[in-house]
C-alpha cells in the first residue's frame, strides 16, 4: 500500500475505490459503500478493505452535521448521493473495528505521530457519524 498522508484518502487503496465510486452509476455508489462497510464489519481475519472503509466513512461524515468535506484532490470528482442515515451507524462500526484490530491498518505506521494523527481522524470522523443521543421528555409541564 503506497501512503503518502493520514487522510481517508492518502493512499493508493482509496485513491481507487475513489476512482471506483467515480467510475460507478451515481445509483451504485451507495451500495459500494455499503458493502465496504460491511465486508469490514464482518471481516475475520485481517481487514483487507480497511482503507476502503475508512474513506467510505469519511463521505458518509461529510454529509452530517459537523463533517468535514471530503479533499478533492484524492477523493471522489463525482458528487456522492445523499446517504441513508442507516450508513451512519454501519460507518461508525467499521471505524471502531478498524481502530481496534491489532493487526490492521493501525499496524502499519512506522512514525508514532502519523499514528496518532491518523486515529484522531478515526475518533473525528466516528464522534460526527455517532448517532445523536435520543431526546426523552421526562414529564409534560402543562402552564
Amino acid at each position: 500500500m503506497g501512503t503518502w498522508d493520514t487522510s481517508p484518502f492518502g493512499n493508493d487503496t482509496a485513491a481507487d475505490f475513489a476512482n471506483a465510486l467515480d467510475d460507478a452509476e451515481p445509483e451504485a455508489r451507495e451500495a459500494l459503500i455499503r458493502g465496504v462497510l460491511i465486508r469490514t464489519i464482518d471481516a475475520t481475519g485481517y481487514l483487507t478493505e480497511a482503507e476502503e472503509a475508512v474513506a467510505a466513512a469519511a463521505l458518509i461524515a461529510a454529509q452530517c452535521p459537523g463533517g468535514e468535506p471530503v479533499e478533492v484532490s484524492y477523493g471522489p470528482e463525482t458528487p456522492m448521493p445523499v446517504f441513508p442515515s442507516d450508513l451512519r451507524a454501519l460507518a461508525d462500526e467499521a471505524l471502531a473495528r478498524i481502530a481496534s484490530h491489532e493487526d490492521g491498518p493501525a499496524s502499519n505506521w512506522v512514525d508514532p505521530e502519523d499514528w496518532k494523527q491518523w486515529r484522531a481522524i478515526l475518533t473525528r470522523l466516528r464522534a460526527v457519524l455517532a448517532p445523536p443521543p435520543p431526546s426523552i421528555a421526562l414529564f409534560d409541564v402543562q402552564p
